[in-house]
């Protein structure tokens, strides 16, 4: 499963807030990120370009309930 808790965790470093991320992304995609859904790669690549930040500073790797 995919967490997005790197991403809150960037944003407040950089003291920014969701809706900066509507810039590069539309306000249901940052929704669906916040309720832990999938968001195309290429969405993850322009929030990485935005934030000037590695992967693993937007997304992680959460094991799902039961591992």
């Amino acid at each position: 499963m995919i967490s997005y808790d790197p991403l809150w965790v960037t944003l407040a470093k950089k003291r920014m807030k969701k809706k900066d991320l509507y810039a590069v992304a539309s306000s249901a995609t940052v929704a669906r990120m916040g309720r832990g859904e999938y968001v195309a790669l290429d969405v993850i690549d322009k929030i990485m370009e935005l934030l000037d930040c590695e992967i693993s500073d937007v997304i992680e790797r959460a094991p799902k309930e039961g591992e």
